[in-house]
Protein backbone atom coordinates (compact mmCIF):
# COMPACT_ATOMS: atom_id res chain seq x y z
CA UNK A 1 0.00 0.00 0.00
CA UNK A 2 1.02 3.60 -0.80
CA UNK A 3 0.07 6.68 0.45
CA UNK A 4 1.17 10.14 0.59
CA UNK A 5 1.00 12.68 3.34
CA UNK A 6 -0.22 16.37 2.48
CA UNK A 7 1.29 18.52 -0.35
CA UNK A 8 3.41 15.47 -1.21
CA UNK A 9 6.04 17.19 1.43
CA UNK A 10 6.56 13.39 3.07
CA UNK A 11 5.67 10.17 0.94
CA UNK A 12 4.74 6.96 2.29
CA UNK A 13 4.99 3.36 1.31
CA UNK A 14 4.23 0.39 2.99
CA UNK A 15 5.30 -3.14 1.76
CA UNK A 16 5.71 -6.56 3.89
CA UNK A 17 4.78 -4.56 7.22
CA UNK A 18 7.62 -1.84 6.62
CA UNK A 19 6.84 1.72 6.33
CA UNK A 20 8.99 4.40 4.30
CA UNK A 21 8.89 7.61 5.40
CA UNK A 22 10.31 9.75 2.72
CA UNK A 23 11.12 13.60 3.21
CA UNK A 24 10.24 15.24 0.15
CA UNK A 25 10.99 19.11 -0.42
CA UNK A 26 14.43 18.17 -2.27
CA UNK A 27 14.57 21.98 -3.11
CA UNK A 28 15.12 23.11 0.30
CA UNK A 29 17.46 20.42 1.34
CA UNK A 30 14.25 18.49 3.52
CA UNK A 31 14.63 21.44 5.79
CA UNK A 32 12.00 20.96 8.59
CA UNK A 33 9.75 23.51 8.22
CA UNK A 34 6.60 23.48 10.67
CA UNK A 35 4.45 21.51 7.73
CA UNK A 36 6.82 19.21 7.19
CA UNK A 37 7.39 18.24 10.64
CA UNK A 38 3.29 18.45 11.43
CA UNK A 39 3.22 15.90 8.45
CA UNK A 40 5.35 13.71 10.15
CA UNK A 41 3.74 14.14 13.42
CA UNK A 42 0.89 13.25 11.80
CA UNK A 43 2.21 10.26 10.47
CA UNK A 44 3.93 9.22 13.15
CA UNK A 45 0.45 9.57 15.50
CA UNK A 46 -1.47 7.14 13.25
CA UNK A 47 1.57 4.25 12.96
CA UNK A 48 1.05 3.98 16.38
CA UNK A 49 -2.08 1.71 16.22
CA UNK A 50 -1.34 0.44 12.74
CA UNK A 51 -1.66 -3.43 13.25
CA UNK A 52 -0.21 -3.24 9.79
CA UNK A 53 3.17 -1.72 10.27
CA UNK A 54 6.04 -3.67 12.10
CA UNK A 55 8.99 -1.14 11.36
CA UNK A 56 9.27 2.03 9.97
CA UNK A 57 12.40 3.70 7.90
CA UNK A 58 12.97 7.39 7.67
CA UNK A 59 14.47 8.13 3.95
CA UNK A 60 14.63 11.57 2.13
CA UNK A 61 14.88 12.67 -1.68
CA UNK A 62 17.29 14.82 -2.89
CA UNK A 63 20.72 16.30 -2.16
CA UNK A 64 20.73 15.95 1.61
CA UNK A 65 18.85 13.86 3.89
CA UNK A 66 17.92 17.09 5.77
CA UNK A 67 19.37 20.75 6.46
CA UNK A 68 17.53 21.08 10.01
CA UNK A 69 15.44 23.59 10.56
CA UNK A 70 14.44 26.18 7.66
CA UNK A 71 15.75 29.22 8.48
CA UNK A 72 13.71 31.36 6.59
CA UNK A 73 11.40 30.07 8.57
CA UNK A 74 12.90 30.58 11.84
CA UNK A 75 13.62 34.18 11.01
CA UNK A 76 10.18 35.12 9.72
CA UNK A 77 9.32 34.24 13.34
CA UNK A 78 9.24 36.19 16.30
CA UNK A 79 9.08 36.26 20.33
CA UNK A 80 6.80 33.04 21.82
CA UNK A 81 6.65 31.73 17.93
CA UNK A 82 10.21 30.33 18.46
CA UNK A 83 9.29 28.14 20.96
CA UNK A 84 6.58 26.62 19.52
CA UNK A 85 8.62 25.45 16.51
CA UNK A 86 11.07 23.90 18.83
CA UNK A 87 8.43 22.34 20.94
CA UNK A 88 6.77 21.34 17.91
CA UNK A 89 10.35 19.62 16.82
CA UNK A 90 11.19 18.05 20.12
CA UNK A 91 7.23 16.72 20.45
CA UNK A 92 8.08 14.95 17.03
CA UNK A 93 11.91 13.60 18.13
CA UNK A 94 9.87 12.19 20.89
CA UNK A 95 6.99 10.70 18.99
CA UNK A 96 10.26 8.60 17.51
CA UNK A 97 11.29 7.25 20.48
CA UNK A 98 8.31 6.42 22.05
CA UNK A 99 6.89 5.15 18.97
CA UNK A 100 5.66 0.68 19.90
CA UNK A 101 7.59 0.24 16.33
CA UNK A 102 11.50 0.51 15.34
CA UNK A 103 12.14 3.49 13.51
CA UNK A 104 15.64 3.44 11.30
CA UNK A 105 16.91 6.04 9.48
CA UNK A 106 18.22 5.94 5.87
CA UNK A 107 20.66 8.38 5.66
CA UNK A 108 22.00 8.89 1.85
CA UNK A 109 23.45 12.23 1.98
CA UNK A 110 24.04 15.28 4.33
CA UNK A 111 22.10 15.61 7.83
CA UNK A 112 23.06 18.99 9.23
CA UNK A 113 21.42 20.25 12.71
CA UNK A 114 17.69 19.17 13.14
CA UNK A 115 18.27 16.52 10.68
CA UNK A 116 21.72 14.91 12.73
CA UNK A 117 19.03 14.81 15.52
CA UNK A 118 16.48 13.37 13.51
CA UNK A 119 18.96 10.28 12.88
CA UNK A 120 19.67 10.39 16.17
CA UNK A 121 16.51 9.63 17.70
CA UNK A 122 16.03 6.71 15.30
CA UNK A 123 16.27 3.60 17.10
CA UNK A 124 18.81 2.57 14.15
CA UNK A 125 20.47 4.25 11.42
CA UNK A 126 22.67 3.31 8.60
CA UNK A 127 24.55 5.88 6.19
CA UNK A 128 26.11 5.84 2.72
CA UNK A 129 29.69 6.26 3.18
CA UNK A 130 29.65 9.67 1.42
CA UNK A 131 26.93 10.85 4.27
CA UNK A 132 28.02 13.46 6.73
CA UNK A 133 26.93 14.72 9.70
CA UNK A 134 27.21 17.95 12.09
CA UNK A 135 25.79 20.35 14.27
CA UNK A 136 26.89 23.94 13.11
CA UNK A 137 24.45 26.07 14.54
CA UNK A 138 27.31 27.61 16.38
CA UNK A 139 28.44 29.00 13.15
CA UNK A 140 25.52 31.15 12.56
CA UNK A 141 25.21 32.33 16.13
CA UNK A 142 22.43 29.83 17.11
CA UNK A 143 23.51 26.80 19.30
CA UNK A 144 21.97 23.63 18.67
CA UNK A 145 20.61 23.18 21.95
CA UNK A 146 18.00 20.95 20.96
CA UNK A 147 19.94 18.69 18.57
CA UNK A 148 22.16 18.47 21.61
CA UNK A 149 19.85 16.27 23.70
CA UNK A 150 19.85 13.61 20.91
CA UNK A 151 23.40 13.64 19.79
CA UNK A 152 24.62 13.07 23.77
CA UNK A 153 22.59 10.21 23.72
CA UNK A 154 23.57 8.45 20.84
CA UNK A 155 27.69 9.39 21.06
CA UNK A 156 30.73 9.73 23.92
CA UNK A 157 30.21 13.59 25.38
CA UNK A 158 33.91 14.78 24.21
CA UNK A 159 32.63 13.84 20.77
CA UNK A 160 29.27 15.73 21.21
CA UNK A 161 31.45 18.84 22.21
CA UNK A 162 33.57 18.48 19.57
CA UNK A 163 30.82 18.43 16.63
CA UNK A 164 28.58 21.17 18.92
CA UNK A 165 31.65 23.60 19.42
CA UNK A 166 33.10 23.49 15.96
CA UNK A 167 30.03 22.82 13.63
CA UNK A 168 32.65 20.80 11.84
CA UNK A 169 31.04 17.73 9.76
CA UNK A 170 32.24 14.43 10.18
CA UNK A 171 32.20 11.59 8.14
CA UNK A 172 30.27 8.51 8.60
CA UNK A 173 32.74 6.07 8.78
CA UNK A 174 33.22 8.27 11.91
CA UNK A 175 29.61 8.93 12.93
CA UNK A 176 29.49 4.70 12.41
CA UNK A 177 32.63 4.37 15.05
CA UNK A 178 31.36 6.74 17.77
CA UNK A 179 27.72 4.99 17.56
CA UNK A 180 25.53 7.84 16.00
CA UNK A 181 24.91 5.32 13.20
CA UNK A 182 25.31 1.53 12.98
CA UNK A 183 26.94 1.15 9.86
CA UNK A 184 28.46 3.36 6.83
CA UNK A 185 28.33 1.69 3.49
CA UNK A 186 28.85 1.94 -0.25
CA UNK A 187 25.71 4.45 -1.71
CA UNK A 188 24.82 1.33 -3.71
CA UNK A 189 24.84 -1.04 -0.73
CA UNK A 190 22.48 1.51 1.48
CA UNK A 191 19.50 -0.43 0.30
CA UNK A 192 20.33 -3.64 1.15
CA UNK A 193 21.25 -2.61 4.81
CA UNK A 194 18.74 -1.20 5.46
CA UNK A 195 16.03 -2.87 4.32
CA UNK A 196 17.91 -6.26 5.08
CA UNK A 197 17.53 -4.76 8.75
CA UNK A 198 14.15 -3.76 8.53
CA UNK A 199 12.74 -7.50 7.01
CA UNK A 200 14.85 -8.95 9.71
CA UNK A 201 12.78 -7.04 12.37
CA UNK A 202 9.91 -7.20 10.51
CA UNK A 203 9.97 -10.86 10.89
CA UNK A 204 9.41 -10.70 14.96
CA UNK A 205 6.63 -10.52 17.00
CA UNK A 206 5.06 -6.94 16.80
CA UNK A 207 4.41 -7.01 20.62
CA UNK A 208 7.63 -8.20 21.65
CA UNK A 209 9.37 -5.23 19.55
CA UNK A 210 6.54 -2.77 21.50
CA UNK A 211 7.43 -4.39 24.96
CA UNK A 212 11.13 -4.08 23.61
CA UNK A 213 11.87 -0.72 22.36
CA UNK A 214 10.01 0.90 25.41
CA UNK A 215 11.88 -0.89 28.25
CA UNK A 216 15.25 -0.33 26.25
CA UNK A 217 14.92 3.62 26.88
CA UNK A 218 13.11 3.51 30.11
CA UNK A 219 16.00 1.75 31.87
CA UNK A 220 19.04 3.22 29.85
CA UNK A 221 18.63 6.30 32.22
CA UNK A 222 18.28 4.21 35.70
CA UNK A 223 20.35 3.18 38.21
CA UNK A 224 21.91 -0.05 37.80
CA UNK A 225 20.08 -1.85 40.32
CA UNK A 226 16.67 0.05 39.35
CA UNK A 227 17.36 -1.46 35.97
CA UNK A 228 17.26 -4.74 37.35
CA UNK A 229 14.50 -4.08 39.09
CA UNK A 230 12.29 -2.66 35.98
CA UNK A 231 13.71 -5.18 33.43
CA UNK A 232 12.65 -8.13 35.89
CA UNK A 233 8.82 -6.75 35.75
CA UNK A 234 9.16 -6.28 32.09
CA UNK A 235 10.52 -9.93 31.38
CA UNK A 236 7.70 -11.71 33.44
CA UNK A 237 5.14 -9.41 32.42
CA UNK A 238 6.77 -10.52 28.63
CA UNK A 239 6.86 -14.10 29.37
CA UNK A 240 3.08 -14.43 30.33
CA UNK A 241 1.84 -12.82 26.78
CA UNK A 242 0.95 -15.62 24.15
CA UNK A 243 3.50 -14.63 21.09
CA UNK A 244 6.51 -15.86 24.05
CA UNK A 245 4.63 -19.09 24.37
CA UNK A 246 4.50 -19.32 20.92
CA UNK A 247 8.02 -18.23 19.97
CA UNK A 248 9.14 -20.80 23.06
CA UNK A 249 7.13 -23.19 21.74
CA UNK A 250 8.37 -22.77 17.79
CA UNK A 251 11.70 -22.42 19.17
CA UNK A 252 11.38 -26.30 20.70
CA UNK A 253 9.60 -27.62 17.89
CA UNK A 254 11.92 -26.09 15.35
CA UNK A 255 9.39 -24.72 13.43
CA UNK A 256 8.52 -20.98 12.23
CA UNK A 257 6.67 -19.01 14.70
CA UNK A 258 3.12 -17.50 13.86
CA UNK A 259 2.38 -14.56 15.80
CA UNK A 260 -0.50 -13.48 17.08
CA UNK A 261 0.53 -10.23 18.40
CA UNK A 262 -0.81 -10.74 22.39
Amino acid sequence: MSQTAPDDILLRDDRDGICTLTLNRPQARNALSRPLMAALQQQLDALRDDASVTVVVLAANGPAFCAGHDLKEVQSLHNEQHLALFQQCSRMMMSIVTLPKPVIARVHAMATAAGCQLVASCDLAYAADSAQFATPGVNIGLFCSTPMVALSRNVPRKIAMEMLLSGKPIPASRAAAFGLINEAVAAEELDGAVYGMARAIASKSPLTLAIGKEAFYRQVEMPLADAYDYASEVMARNMAAADAAEGIDAFLGKRPPQWCGR
